[in-house]
């Protein structure tokens, strides 16, 4: 993890307190599209994925070079069978791009993260339904599921 200090998030993305996204190099390695994650007091840190830190070569705890800028190109791309489904009803697509891109971001990285095809055509299934009723990402993945009695 690298934390970034209020004064250095502040020239990067001047008064910015919620996560955005960065580009750059950690040591010599290049980076983008990494999201900063917001910690309190303007401060924020950049979560590193073991396979990063396993090109870094660093123990944890240890120092690296870090150079940052904002991501202002950063942005994932509808997957075509996604959009090819969403395409056969109009207002399905429609209501997927009326969501917050933070709220299609989820539901795109869900769906890439299926690790075989049935459970990819699962999930887009579980979108199309998501989108004909109107709901967010949360909602979805909360269908079906029993509720707790509190």
């Amino acid at each position: 993890m690298v934390f970034i200090p209020q004064a250095i998030a502040h020239q990067i993305k001047a008064d910015c307190r919620k996560s955005f996204r960065v580009k750059g190099k950690i040591d010599q390695i290049t980076i983008n599209g990494m999201a900063t994650v917001p910690i309190g007091e303007g401060d924020f840190i950049l979560a590193l994925k073991a396979s990063l830190r396993k090109q870094l070569r660093k123990e944890a705890g240890a120092v690296v070079e870090v150079q940052l800028e904002e991501d202002k190109d950063f942005k994932i791309e509808i997957p075509e069978d996604l959009e090819l489904c969403l395409s056969d009803e109009p207002q399905l697509l429609e209501n997927f791009l009326k969501l917050p891109m933070s709220h299609r971001n989820w539901y795109i990285n869900w769906l890439n993260s299926a690790k075989t095809e049935p459970t990819r055509t699962k999930r887009i299934l579980k979108i199309i339904n998501a989108m004909d009723k109107e709901w967010d990402f949360g909602t979805m993945m909360r269908d079906g599921k029993p509720r707790e009695e509190g």
